[in-house]
């Protein structure tokens, strides 16, 4: 009989490593030969006494259905957050005013520079309003959720890269337009209380030179991260990393015999490769549950295996504010000091390439509107090329650097 798999819907409460074998949340028992804990991260939600029903945290399909239920009444939303959702809401949402709250100088300060920043709002203020981006087909494989949930019920899956393109994000206007953003710089809020009759909130915001403004809004999407998932027990104590993720090892392995961790829950505690860090990105999480598999198989056939060579190259592909982006690297000069400088060459509308180069090689890059020289980016990378002799004319659009390093 070949192999099978087996789906329990429930949560896990207990690790008995001793035994090989865990409990769960409804008191049922599991053997195991093998376990490996893709728990994730919860979101680090905004917190304020007596508001929770106005705060939400995109982290699941539920969150998301969550949103869209009270998309459907909204007039202001604020998202607060300069990560990947933060920026994706801030550009998806439509018939709704937006209220951006950031505590840095530039948005999408997570993934990109302040040139790329203001790279993306001068596109952004120089298209209509009502133009959307062109539909593109999603060509990556996508799971739908055929089990019945309560409503209630906290079981949705994790979103990926694809999510926003599967949910009506519109709020109550019913205009179909996307409206800008409007960003507040270096702020937090300060304070916050519920307007009458549930009607939403009144916050105040500070800035960082001690000014402050009020704004109302019907809700908060708090994007602002997550934390590891780990809310069960284990009769050894497992080994945890300083950022609060289970310790793992280059074969995803944790200090408990026979159990691995995957994805957001863990921390990366091996010495990484030279262009390699640690993102909790959805990337990631499947490149270290496919890790976590074959390392798993290969135990079982007491067989050796390396590890795979996503983990020498940080990549990660996504789409913000309408426009392609490719992280390569160190793009933005990650643990490399001030000994680096930066080439940048950027078309109005159309492009934003910056290179971060160190001692004449390239370490990393951002590419933005032209993923075409995402592999030519990857091979300078890996194989170190001097690329001093070249100086400034490296991206000197005159010259097609894919066919001169192909």
């Amino acid at each position: 009989m070949g192999a099978t798999i087996e789906t329990l819907v429930d949560q896990l409460d207990h690790i008995n490593s001793r035994e090989h074998s865990i409990r769960t949340k409804n008191g049922v028992v599991i053997k195991y030969r093998y376990l490996c804990l893709c728990t994730g991260g919860a979101p680090k939600l905004f917190s304020g006494s007596g508001i929770e029903p106005h705060i939400i945290g995109i982290r699941d399909t539920d969150s998301v259905v969550e949103l869209q239920r009270k998309l459907a009444t909204a007039k202001d939303v604020l998202i607060l957050g300069n990560g990947g959702i933060a920026s994706e809401l801030a550009y998806e949402l439509k018939d709704v005013n937006v209220h951006w709250v950031v505590k840095d100088a530039h948005i999408s300060a997570t993934f990109v520079d302040p040139g790329a920043a203001e790279f993306f709002q001068l596109a952004r203020s120089e298209v209509n309003a009502k133009d959307s981006s062109p539909e593109t087909a999603i060509k990556r494989m996508r799971y739908g959720e055929l089990l019945p949930r309560e409503q209630n019920n906290k079981q949705g899956a994790a979103l990926g890269p694809d999510w926003h393109s599967s949910f009506d994000l519109s709020g109550a206007s019913g205009a179909g337009d996307r409206r800008l953003p409007k960003i507040y710089y270096k702020s937090h809020i300060d304070w916050h209380q519920e307007l009458p009759n549930g009607a939403g909130l009144r916050i105040q915001l500070g800035h960082e030179d001690g000014s402050s403004e009020q704004l109302n809004c019907d809700f908060i999407v708090s994007a602002t991260g997550v934390l590891p998932r780990h809310d069960y027990s284990s009769d050894s104590p497992l080994k945890y990393s300083e950022d609060g993720g289970i310790s793992v090892d280059e074969m995803m392995r944790t200090n408990l015999e026979d159990v691995y961790a995957a994805g957001d829950v863990c921390t990366a505690s091996w010495s990484p490769a030279m262009h390699w860090f640690q993102m909790r990105l959805w990337t990631q999480a499947r490149q270290m549950g496919s890790m976590a598999g074959r390392s798993m198989a290969a135990a079982s056939e007491n067989e050796t295996v390396y590890q795979d060579f996503c983990f020498e190259l940080f990549g990660h592909v996504t789409k913000l504010f309408g426009y392609p982006v490719v992280l390569l690297g160190r793009f933005n000069g990650q643990d490399l000091g001030k000994d680096y400088e930066i080439l940048v060459r950027c078309t109005r509308n159309k492009e934003y390439i910056k290179f971060v180069l160190q001692n004449g090689r390239l370490r990393g890059a951002i590419l933005i509107g032209n993923s075409d020289l995402a592999e030519t980016c990857e091979n300078l990378i890996l194989n170190g090329i001097d690329l001093e002799p070249y100086g400034d004319d490296i991206l000197n659009p005159d010259i097609d650097i894919e066919d001169y390093f192909d």
